[in-house]
């Protein structure tokens, strides 16, 4: 049996590339004819133009925190969905709320097969999942994953332990599924109980941070468990391998990282805004804007998967701060660094100072001045309607963190 799910994840990476183009351009034809949102939205984009990097980087953006006004406006998908008749066969509800389509009668419609299968996971395993299967997708979109590679999934759900603990010990599953923190309760408590739970023996793990401290837990209890992050609207994103080194990017995807705020991509390695575009068709999120922070990192993983990787999920993009009675958002910091090319790099910094609230632009140049000061101090107020001063700082001391707005305040 092959150790990689297709010859996709091995391909050459300008081959990739080029089909990750063609694929992109091809969904966007197919959202401006099926999606009305985008049929408004790439009204002036010619889908044969789309023929690199730039001009994907040059469609508009569609953001997260968008779309719960959207589908009030337009339900219950914003008119950002292409799925028709009897192919829908779920409606799932987020936090906002946000309404995520799903169906089952597109085989692994959230693709996790391939992050299930690089875990361990192969036709006829019984899977003990224990995402949940209430309004949100996470359970349905592990089962679908588990189901397209031949595996039985047992639909535990959340809570419940000794249940849970009494039907691991009954019907000997060997895989688990689920976030990883449930998995150390169900090991503690199986321990205070006497329940044996051995049979488990590998596990994909996801919806939080997975710290080195429960990796080293579950290899001692003879589990391998890897990560994936994945989301509701986009399904898999990038997931863990035997390498442990990043996560690599999902083959049914187009990621970016762009500068937060903004669509424009940064250098590799500088930390940004995750932007996807989904290839799935029923709902074909164009540039997608997750609002999880995360970097591509250099050269290829030593597991033999060619595909970019990221860091995994480091924070939020989502950094709009409320000064003086006024939002003020990365967006508009990035148009006073646009103003003045002289800038390689800034952040904005909000604190507490003398009973106020108090903004200074720390910027990175190679040609500090204080004419410079003034002209960015007075783009500050032409753009964010506030007064701040600016700060030079030496080139490179900023932070590779993605903050934009970094609010410091401590109230007295």
């Amino acid at each position: 049996m092959s150790h990689y799910y297709d010859s996709l994840e091995t391909r050459d990476a300008a081959e990739r590339e080029a089909a990750l183009i063609a694929a992109v351009a091809k969904q966007v034809a197919h959202a401006k004819a099926h999606a009305p949102a985008y049929t408004q939205l790439l009204a002036e984009v010619n889908p044969a133009t789309i023929t690199s990097a730039a001009a994907i980087a040059a469609l508009p953006i569609t953001r997260k925190s968008d779309l719960s006004a959207l589908q009030k406006a337009t339900p219950p998908f914003g008119g950002l969905a292409a799925i028709q008749g009897v192919a829908l066969t779920h409606i799932f509800a987020s936090p906002g709320p946000i309404y995520e389509p799903g169906s089952i009668r597109r085989p692994d419609f959230w693709r996790l097969a391939r992050a299930l299968y690089c875990a361990g996971f192969r036709q006829g395993d019984l899977a003990h999942n224990t995402f949940s299967y209430h309004l949100t997708p996470a359970g349905m979109m592990m089962e679908s994953g588990a189901h397209a590679l031949g595996c039985a999934v047992i639909p535990a759900g959340v809570g419940q332990t000794e249940l849970q603990l009494q039907t691991i010990a009954d019907l000997r599953p060997n895989a688990y599924v689920g976030t990883p923190s449930f998995l150390n309760i169900l090991l503690d408590k199986a321990t205070e109980l006497g329940i044996d739970i051995s049979s488990i023996t590998h596990g994909l793990v996801s919806g939080e941070a997975y710290p080195p401290t429960f990796r080293a837990k579950f290899a001692e209890r003879g589990i391998t468990c890897y990560q994936a992050y994945a989301t509701a609207d986009l399904g898999l994103i990038a997931y863990e391998t035997e390498a442990a080194q990043g996560l690599v990017v999902d083959e049914g995807i187009y990621l970016e990282i762009v500068r937060p705020g903004t669509g424009d991509p940064v250098a590799e390695g500088e930390v940004g805004e995750i932007v996807v575009t989904n290839l799935n068709p029923d709902y074909p999120l164009i540039r997608f804007a997750t609002g999880d922070l995360s970097a591509i990192m250099s050269g290829q993983s030593p597991c033999g998967r060619t595909n970019k990787r990221i860091r995994g999920w480091m924070g939020r993009a989502d950094q709009t701060a409320k000064v003086r009675g006024m939002f003020i958002h990365p967006s508009q910091v990035d148009k006073v660094i646009k103003r003045h090319p002289e800038i390689t790099k800034a952040r904005l910094v909000v604190e507490w100072r003398d009973q106020a609230d108090q903004l200074s632009l720390h910027c990175e140049t190679a040609a500090p001045s204080e004419n410079l000061s003034q002209a960015i101090a007075a783009s500050i107020r032409d753009i964010c309607k506030l007064r701040g001063e600016v700060k030079f700082v030496e080139l490179g001391s900023l932070a590779n963190d993605g903050v934009v707005i970094s609010d410091i305040r401590k109230y007295d």
